[in-house]
């Protein structure tokens, strides 16, 4: 079955759209995505191919995350991710994922590995625990679990929860990865459209210290009159 998956994801590749999609993900030496490979797929095209393979268990989608190819990694991670979403009321099978998704970082390592499947299974399994391991993850020197970290805040922030995201965004005003400054801005801009207030008084009392990236990010959503305030303080 796991065969049939790839030769699936395998036809609809394109060499134009995978020559595209290594200088947009920066595969190049010394960038983040250095060494990367891309069969040139589609995230749509990616998505009904995993609906075709719903069944496939999640030893098999752990051993697809392991493929040099970036789509066959996106599609076990979104494989993972529908099965922990389908596994509500089945506590271990949540939790079996969850330590999967961690002890695989290496292998989800891009912006939008992260970004597609973080916050539903790492933030969606945090919601009612201990989330010493998200404060964990931001300290590491690894910029993928740094923005693992921060992004998977995402899923408590739609349930109005902004200590974390906040806390998390304190540890890395200090980093120097843009990509970080982004991921960083953008949860503090959802935290901004469900209680501005909130954003305001960490933007008052951070604005000095962070990254012009992450502060135009944050404040992306206000009035003209209060960005321009904010970027000349």
């Amino acid at each position: 079955m796991l065969q049939h998956i790839k030769n699936d994801l395998q036809q609809l590749g394109s060499p134009e759209k995978a020559a595209f999609l290594s200088r947009f993900f920066k595969t190049g030496k010394g960038q983040y995505g250095e060494g990367d490979e891309f069969l040139g797929i589609t995230m749509p095209e990616i998505r009904e191919v995993v609906k075709k393979y719903s069944m496939l268990s999640i030893e098999e989608w752990t051993e697809l995350l392991q493929s040099p190819y970036h789509e066959f990694r996106m599609a076990a991670l979104i494989g993972l991710m529908k099965r922990f979403q389908k596994s509500k009321k089945d506590e271990l099978t949540q939790q079996i994922i969850f330590e999967t998704y961690l002890l695989n970082l290496n292998n989800i390592n891009n912006w939008d590995l992260v970004d597609v499947t973080c916050r539903d299974i790492i933030g969606a399994y945090l919601l009612h625990k201990e989330r010493s391991v998200l404060y964990e993850l931001a300290q590491r020197p690894h910029l993928w679990a740094q923005r693992v970290a921060i992004v998977s805040t995402w899923y408590f922030i739609s349930r109005n929860q902004f200590s974390d995201t906040l806390q998390i965004s304190e540890l890395l005003l200090s980093h120097k990865h843009d990509l970080i400054h982004k991921a960083v801005g953008w949860m503090l801009r959802e935290v901004g459209k469900r209680d501005e207030l909130v954003l305001e008084e960490f933007l008052d009392t951070h604005v000095k210290q962070m990254p012009r990236t992450a502060l135009r990010y944050a404040i992306e959503r206000f009035p003209e009159s209060k960005r321009k305030y904010y970027l000349t303080l």
